[in-house]
This record gives C-alpha cells, structure tokens and sequence, in this order.
C-alpha cells in the first residue's frame, strides 16, 4: 500500500516594513513581486542671504548702497515706514534679502533706486525733510550686514547758506527725476568734507 505523504511548502519569507515614523527621509513601495524598494528623498532649500548695505543720513534724503555686484532681478519695495530689497547674484543665482524698520517715514512716491554693475543705490526721501536720522532702523538693533558710510557721512546741520542752496538744488534735481534709470551722479553733489573733524557721528547701535 502506497503511502503518500503531503509537503506542505513553508509560507514565503516576508520582509518588515519599517513603520515611517522611524525611517525619516526614506519612502517604501511594494512591487508585485513582493520586494521592497527604498526611495531616499533629498529636498534642497534655497538660502537667503542678506545684502551687505551702508548708509549715510542728508537733509532731505536717507542713502541706503546694497553692495552686490551684477545684480539682477532687483526688487526695491519703499513702505512708509518700512523698506524692502530683493536681487539674485553671481552664476549660481545667490539670493539676497533685506527689510528694513525705519527709523521715520519716508515718502514713497519721492524715493528711487539705481542699478549699476558694483552695486544699487537706494535714495529714500524722508517724510519730514531737514530731520535728522541718527540711525537707519527703528530700533537700536545692531544688523551685521549694515554699516556706517562714513566716507560720505556729514554733520549737514551746520551747513552755510550757501551749502543749503546747492542741496535745494539738488534736492529739486531728484524730484523732478523719473524711472531708477534717472538718478543723476551724486558724487561731488554735496561737497562735503570726508575728513572734517567736527563732523558728528551717527549712532552706532
């Protein structure tokens, strides 16, 4: 008499899957053959970096010189009291970004900006022409990436009759300018005195 005898096959080897929450960064997929394939998934983000800036404080204007060369795509955005900067820099399109509490207002109509190659200058007109800015920001914060221009820093209150006549005029040159394309060389425009010892120093903070 013929004994048949019946192999059970073992049941298939499965492998565990690894709940998500204890494999961050890694997605899991089964395929119809029963594997397990692994998709490690890598997000890039884009850094923004702060412009470097100085600044320097005239009787009807705030000067504000972002110094990023062959900017593109720049974006100057004048608030009453705030002020915004936006460009992309270098072959890699390095992003740069700053904003700005104002120390007072300013009128956005009469403020312009101008691109050169070295650097884009931002000319702000202050709300209440012949106050003095001690500092750029609302609040004494100390910002890295700004500093003092004190190469054209200048104690303008004490100007002469003379002086004020040649910034009235400069000052009226400015209104009457249009698009960024159109701020006129502001090099020489005051004939201040860099190196003058009396000048009074704007507040560091």
């Amino acid at each position: 008499m013929a004994i048949q005898m019946q192999i059970l096959a073992a049941p298939p080897t499965r492998t565990p899957v690894t709940p998500p929450e204890q494999n961050l960064g890694r997605t899991y997929q089964k395929t119809s053959e029963q594997t397990l394939t692994i998709t490690h998934s890598h997000t890039t983000a884009k850094v923004m970096h702060p412009a470097t800036a100085k600044w320097y404080d005239r009787r009807d204007f705030v000067f504000i010189e972002f110094l990023v060369e062959d900017s593109k795509d720049v974006k100057v955005n004048f608030e009453k009291s705030k002020f915004g900067f936006s460009c992309l820099s270098g072959t890699d399109n390095m992003k740069h970004s700053n904003e700005i509490d104002l120390f007072d207002s300013i009128d956005q109509d009469g403020s312009k900006h101008k691109r050169t190659d070295r650097s884009i200058l931002c000319c702000l007109r202050k709300a209440e022409a012949g106050k003095s800015w001690p500092r750029l920001t609302k609040d004494k914060a100390k910002l890295n990436w700004l500093s003092v221009d004190f190469n054209n820093w200048k104690d303008w209150e004490n100007d002469s009759d003379e002086e004020l006549a040649n910034y009235d005029r400069f000052s009226e040159m400015m209104s009457n300018m249009g698009g960024e394309d159109d701020l006129p060389d502001l090099d020489g425009a005051d004939d201040e005195s860099a190196d003058s010892d009396d000048e009074k120093m704007p507040d560091l903070e």
